[in-house]
């Protein structure tokens, strides 16, 4: 009897010692339009824009984002309007950490010549293609340093979850990205996948 009791703290340990889930959503839609075309120079003052705005009126947060919110442990959104709007639409007045930790990695434009027009979704791919392949950053974070701001935010979350709780973390499409990966690097895996549209969300174990 004394040894069956013993097994049962021992599965009772494993259990408690099992990590949360870290859930990785992204922002609803924000209030600003694609609908333009810009140049370069344009799109850099287009995404300092995007960059203070928060949700587009009438959307509704989704029932499953709303679940995954009432069930973890703890939340964090980033400090810009939209994740922290977006995190306020979910969290149905829980309270919720802000950590400029968690912001997106930034889109400077690459140098092209003014006459070259594109719209802003555009913008994002190539401005995102330079960052990525050219280290085209100007004074803005590099990729290597927003690499290495992923890889602690990783362990921050992992160390938020290793307790058992849920952590839900309220950002950005490819800052959400980099962090997964951090993630994977670490030994977590993602279960469940639902893309990279807005209010989507991936959730990462371990065992």
């Amino acid at each position: 009897m004394v040894e069956v009791r013993a097994i049962d703290d021992v599965v009772a340990t494993l259990e408690v010692a099992r990590p949360g889930a870290v859930i990785l959503a992204r922002h609803g839609e924000p209030d600003l339009s694609r609908k333009i075309l810009l140049n370069a120079e344009g799109y850099r003052r287009w995404w300092a824009t995007y960059e203070t705005r928060g949700l587009r009126d009438g959307q509704t947060a989704p029932d499953d984002l709303k679940a995954v919110a009432g069930a973890a442990g703890a939340i964090i959104a980033s400090t810009r309007p939209r994740s922290v709007e977006t995190a306020l639409a979910v969290c149905n007045g829980r309270a919720f950490a802000r950590d400029p930790m968690f912001i997106e990695a930034p889109l400077p434009p690459p140098p092209f010549p003014r006459w070259f027009l594109l719209s802003p979704r555009l913008w994002g791919f190539i401005s995102r293609f330079w960052w990525w392949f050219f280290n085209h950053h100007g004074e803005e974070e590099s990729r290597a340093q927003a690499e290495a701001r992923a890889a602690q935010a990783a362990a921050v979350v992992a160390d938020l979850a290793s307790g058992g709780q849920d952590v839900l973390i309220v950002a950005h499409g490819f800052f959400n990205t980099m962090i997964g990966e951090a993630l994977k690097r670490q030994g977590w895996r993602c279960t469940d996948d639902q893309g990279f549209r807005y209010w989507r969300a991936r959730r990462f174990e371990r065992h």
